[in-house]
C-alpha cells in the first residue's frame, strides 16, 4: 500500500497566510498570498520547512524595520 503526500501546503506566520508552496520534481515552489512575502514569490525550496523558515525571516525583518 502506498501513502500519498499532499502536493500543496499553506504557510502561516502568526495567523497570517504568507503563501502556498507546491511540490514539484525539484522541491517546493512558493506563491505569495500577501504583499509582505512577495520577495519569496516563485522561489524554489528543498523542503516545506525551509520555505517556512524563509517566510518567518521575512516577517521578522519587517518587524525589526518597523521598530
Amino acid at each position: 500500500m502506498s501513502q500519498s503526500q499532499s502536493n500543496a501546503y499553506i504557510i502561516e506566520i502568526h495567523d497570517r497566510a504568507a503563501g502556498i508552496i507546491t511540490r514539484d520534481e525539484r522541491g517546493f515552489r512558493f506563491f505569495s498570498s500577501e504583499r509582505l512575502f512577495d520577495s519569496l514569490e516563485g522561489r524554489q525550496f528543498r523542503s516545506a520547512r525551509e520555505a517556512e523558515r524563509a517566510a518567518r525571516a521575512v516577517f521578522s525583518e519587517r518587524n525589526r524595520r518597523a521598530n
